[in-house]
Formats: C-alpha cells, structure tokens, sequence
C-alpha cells in the first residue's frame, strides 16, 4: 500500500505539531495570563519553567507533557488493534502510564475526569457508566490519531469513533462534541483541506457529537466554537481568553483552541506562541491547536529546527505511528474504528 506523500507530511505535522503546542505551553501551564507575564515576559520559543513551578518544575525547556504522552499511547493502542478501541486495554494502558509518570518523579497526571472515570472502572463500574461525568478537555487534546487513522468524507463514521475513544473516561455530549470537531479539522487537513475550509465540516460533527454520551455539560459545543471564532475575528487575544475562557473545561479550552488558530491565521508555531501566553491549561490549549493548524498547513509550515527539538529533547519516534495510523485510514473499509 502506498500512502501519499502529502497525506504523510500533514499527519506527521499533525503529531508533531501537537507536541509542539504541549512543549510551548508546558512552562506556563496553570498560571494566569499576568503571572506569565511577569515570570517570562511573552514565551515565543521554548523555555524551562521557573524553578517553583507547581506542575513543571524540573524539566528541561521543549519537554512535553502529559498531552502528548497520553496522545502516543492511544496511538500504539490503536496500530496494534488495526483501530479498534478495547475499553479495558486502554484503561489499563492509561493507568499504566500513570505510574510509570509517577515513578519519573513527575506531578502532570491524569486529568480529574480520566482519573475519576479509572478509578469507578476499578471499583466495578460498568465501562457504560464511567464517563458519564467527563466533560474535561483530556478527549480533545489526545483525539489526533483516531483523526489520522479515520477518513473524513463519512462524518458519522467519524464521530463513531471519536466517541469510542471517548467512551471510557469522557462519554458526554461536551467532551464527545469537542473531541469530534478537532478531529475532522484534523482528518479534512491530512486530506488537503486548510483551516478555515474545514470549519463547516467540524461544526458540523460537533452537533453530531453533541448527540451522543450523557446529556451532561454544554449542549451547544459547535456554538461555543462559532462564538470562540467570532470573538478571534476581532484580533485580541486576552478577550478570546476572558470572553471563552482557558479552564481544562471542553467548553472553553477546546473553543478557545479553534479562535487561537485563526488569530494565528493558520500558522502552526504562531497559534502555539499565542497558547502558551494565553494563560491556564496552555500546554492542552497549545497541543490542541498547533494539531489542527499543523495538519491544515503541513511541515514547511513550521520555523526550521523546531520539529527536530522537540523530537530529541523527548525522543519521540512518530514515524512508525504515522505509518500505522496511515495504513488504517488507507484500508478500513468500514471508516469506523471499533
């Protein structure tokens, strides 16, 4: 099977974009716009954190997180089931992510709503039933490769195994929602599409998500993305901050990701600069829409070297899960990851 040339490159910029969105935010994640501020005057390249960072501290400028950690792991789940979603495989992979992340000594662990949904599943709780209360923004930020490994001309398929994904630890409307419309910019962008072309479409599958899961949290997602982009259109980045706000909360940090690609007007390393000042959950926000503008523009897109240091300070490997996940989208027949 040969893979086309461009559908690689997009979704090689996809991965790696992500993991540059997560490394630019990581320093700034969980402070306030001002605190930012006055600890780095306005980030525009990789830095280390300050040294009494409550969640960062320790770690050399350009790591990623748990962003991009959490985002490879569903990414090998899904290569060695050729895209199927196992419930309980990938519960017990995130909780063994999770202690190995804390045998490294390091305080980003799994977000309150994977947490939550982890621990009910051990206790018994029917895999149905344990993210019904999800609503965080963790399904979004680690969504890419089920947007990699699904085509995007069969929206419902697309959203089926957006909520699949979702099932175990985010099955709400909100997150199901939010995670859908990442995930068709994603897969419209491997396909060829640039930003603001696939925005119809991702609205779209975020109506179709917000029909799924429990009826729990925002009812309206594709409106908060509409309102998010509305404000962006103005150009100023605090009231994208201020009016959509920046909380690990799908409804704000996943809209607010969407108007931080179009201040960026598309471009990858600016729509991750604009994350990791813009203040709160920077890293997730960064991850999320430097993954939709890097797989709407492609590697060129990106300032050269930055690809590269990202890559070695946290050898990463992404070329076999591109690959994989590739070959999944090139020869599903179904379009739907099960």
């Amino acid at each position: 099977m040969t893979i086309p040339e461009h559908m690689t490159d997009r979704a090689t910029a996809a991965l790696a974009g992500l993991a540059i969105g997560d490394a630019l935010g990581m320093p700034s994640q969980a402070m306030t716009r001002s605190e930012i501020t006055n600890a780095y005057g306005r980030i525009t390249d990789f830095v280390a954190p300050i040294t009494d960072h409550p969640i960062s501290h320790g770690l050399p400028a350009a790591s990623v997180t748990d962003d991009t950690e959490q985002t490879l792991l569903l990414a090998k789940l899904l290569i060695r089931s050729n895209g199927r979603i196992d419930d309980h495989a990938w519960a017990r992979a995130l909780m063994d992510w999770e202690t190995d992340v804390r045998q490294r000594g390091l305080r980003d662990l799994l977000g309150p709503s994977t947490k939550k949904a982890l621990d009910a599943l051990l206790k018994g709780v029917p895999v149905t039933a344990t993210g019904c209360h999800g609503t965080t923004n963790g399904a979004a930020m680690r969504i890419t490769p089920v947007a990699i490994a699904l085509p995007s001309d069969d929206a419902e398929a697309l959203v089926a195994g957006v909520e699949k994904a979702c099932r175990i630890t985010h099955n709400t409307r909100e997150a199901i929602a939010a995670a859908a419309a990442v995930a068709m910019v994603v897969s419209r962008g491997i396909d060829g599409a640039d930003f603001e072309t696939t925005l119809p479409d991702a609205l779209a599958s975020a109506r179709l998500g917000g029909a799924c899961g429990a009826m729990t949290g925002e009812a309206d997602m594709a409106g908060r993305i509409e309102a998010a982009l509305a404000v962006a259109n103005r150009n100023f980045e605090d009231q994208l901050a201020k009016t959509i706000g920046t909380s690990v909360a799908s409804h704000e940090s996943v809209a607010t990701a969407f108007g931080v690609v179009r201040l960026a007007k598309g471009d990858p390393w600016q729509a991750a600069e604009i994350a990791a000042n813009i203040g709160d959950d920077t890293d997730t926000i960064g991850a999320i829409a430097c993954a939709m503008a890097g797989a709407c523009s492609g590697l060129n897109a990106f300032p050269n070297g930055k690809i590269d240091h990202v890559v070695k300070t946290n050898r990463l490997d992404l070329d076999p899960l591109i690959r994989g996940l590739l070959s999944i989208r090139e020869g599903r027949s179904d379009g739907a990851a099960r």
